[in-house]
């Protein structure tokens, strides 16, 4: 496998639903949380900016979750993301939930993301720079 990020994340009261277990979208909440860790961690955090790190130009194209257990309850869990596969333009993160204690998953799922072009929106290719970057994360290289 791959290296990984992984975060600690709480549920709180108001994540969960009236059978006191995590929402469904509350997953993907969690999710985007650790992204947005994780882009900080590799130091693109942060406003915008086409002139200083154009990769950080993407759309999310897809998001596929399966819930394998609930989370029941006000606690912390672990959301980890990899970089399940990197095509031209595309980049598919991988991820999933988990308890404290045990690496027996909650939830799994992919993102997909779009690099675009600021202006036109329009798909282009990811930076060699980027590509370099984010080549310890690649779960696809050590297939």
């Amino acid at each position: 496998m791959a290296r990984f990020h992984e975060t600690l994340m709480g549920v709180y009261f108001d994540d969960l639903d009236a059978f006191q277990i995590l929402h469904n979208a509350r997953y993907l909440l969690l999710f985007e949380r650790t992204i947005g860790s994780f882009w900080k961690h590799l130091g693109w955090g942060g406003v915008l900016d086409a002139q200083k790190n154009p990769d950080q130009f993407h759309f999310v194209r897809a998001n596929n979750i399966e819930y394998l257990r609930p989370v029941v309850g006000v606690r912390d869990v672990r959301v980890r993301v990899w970089i399940e596969k990197l095509g031209r333009s595309s980049l598919t993160f991988g991820f999933r939930v988990l308890p404290t204690d045990q690496d027996e998953d909650f939830a799994r799922g992919t993102r997909t993301v779009v690099r675009v072009d600021p202006t036109t929106h329009r798909p282009v290719p990811w930076t060699d720079a980027f590509r370099a970057t984010l080549e310890p994360y690649r779960a696809d290289l050590n297939a």
